[in-house]
């Protein structure tokens, strides 16, 4: 996975904008858009303050199992409305 998808999908997992991630990092939203969509590249220094502003270690930024990539990938291309019916699906069972 690139690195612009991997921060796409943590931020649509922790239902960020890019805007609100970009500001909770102190980077620029127009460079994590053109990160996310493969224009540009991040420093390990900037890729530190956004893996913080979601929560998450650089570690665990590149750690993802095939498996688990693949179900996160599938949940952050539904829309809000299909993920809280997700949600509300397993909640269930």
């Amino acid at each position: 996975m690139k690195v612009g998808d991997r921060i796409r999908q943590l931020r649509l997992q922790a239902h960020f904008s890019q805007n609100r991630l970009a500001e909770w990092a102190g980077v620029s939203q127009t460079h994590l858009r053109r990160v996310e969509l493969g224009e540009a590249d991040i420093t390990v220094g900037h890729l530190q303050l956004v893996c913080d502003a979601l929560g998450v270690t650089l570690k665990e930024f590149f750690n993802v199992s095939d498996e688990k990539q693949e179900l996160s990938e599938a949940i952050a291309a539904l829309s809000p409305r299909q993920r809280a019916l997700l949600l509300a699906f397993l909640k269930s069972l």
